[in-house]
């Protein structure tokens, strides 16, 4: 049987499957990965991108730092693609109970997907910092600067776990309780290099664990199933 084979086995016969997935999810929606050969990091800048995506240089230098958000972590255009619309479909279906992702675009919830859980929040999302108020990313997207808040006047934050910050704890717990409680855990487009997030598949406690990555990753020897592949054409093949 192959790989492809005995993931439509492990589907087909599950009504408890959790998705876990990352950047390369994404990028096949067009959306830049930070780590890839061409990603956010191999990219020139007065700072690197991990820099200025910190809670410090968002604090000193805002300005600058909406420079950068800006021009390069808000993409309107992208569509959901082939893995996007499979887990929103296997969802439907009753087979998958959540989506957690690492990404910030929303593009699981444009494809259908109800149950996403964002461990790094969304840059759909943006709130003032000093009245609360909400905005959405064409507020952001046509300001200048620092965006103000319309209402006080306050500075507006994307609502994006920044490197320095912590995880929504409720989120984090009910990500750690759908993957403990699955029967079949999918993990899929990330290289498991970023942590806490990449410390969630100690919780799983089940024995079909699966893998879909177009390179190897430092967990592939834990895993029940490993598919080195592009995850759209992966979970595209899927018969639902």
């Amino acid at each position: 049987m192959t790989p492809q084979e005995t993931l439509q086995e492990w589907i087909s016969g599950s009504d408890n499957i959790v998705f876990f997935g990352g950047a390369g999810v994404s990028t096949e929606s067009g959306i830049p990965d930070f780590r890839s050969v061409d990603g956010l990091y191999n990219q020139k800048y007065d700072y690197p991108p991990e820099t200025i995506l910190s809670h410090t240089f968002y604090r000193s230098k805002p300005e600058e730092f909406y420079r950068f958000y800006r021009d390069k972590m808000l993409c309107t255009t992208a569509k959901p693609n082939k893995a996007h619309l499979k887990l929103a479909e296997l969802e439907a279906a009753g087979k998958l109970k959540a989506v957690v992702t690492q990404n910030i675009d929303g593009l699981h919830q444009a494809a259908g997907s109800k149950e996403v859980l964002e461990l790094h929040g969304s840059v759909l999302r943006n709130y003032c910092e000093s009245c609360g108020k909400s905005f959405d990313i064409d507020y952001i997207i046509n300001s200048e600067g620092v965006p103000k808040c319309d209402k006080c006047g306050g500075p507006i934050k994307p609502d994006v776990v920044l490197y320095e910050e912590g995880l929504d704890n409720t989120v984090m717990s009910k990500s750690l309780n759908y993957i403990a409680n699955a029967d079949v855990l999918i993990i899929g487009g990330t290289s498991l290099a970023v942590y806490p997030a990449a410390g969630l598949i100690d919780y799983y406690r089940g024995h079909k664990l699966v893998l879909i990555n177009k390179s190897k990753t430092p967990m592939d020897g834990r895993a029940d199933l490993v598919i080195n592949d592009s995850i759209g054409a992966v979970l595209g093949a899927i018969t639902v």
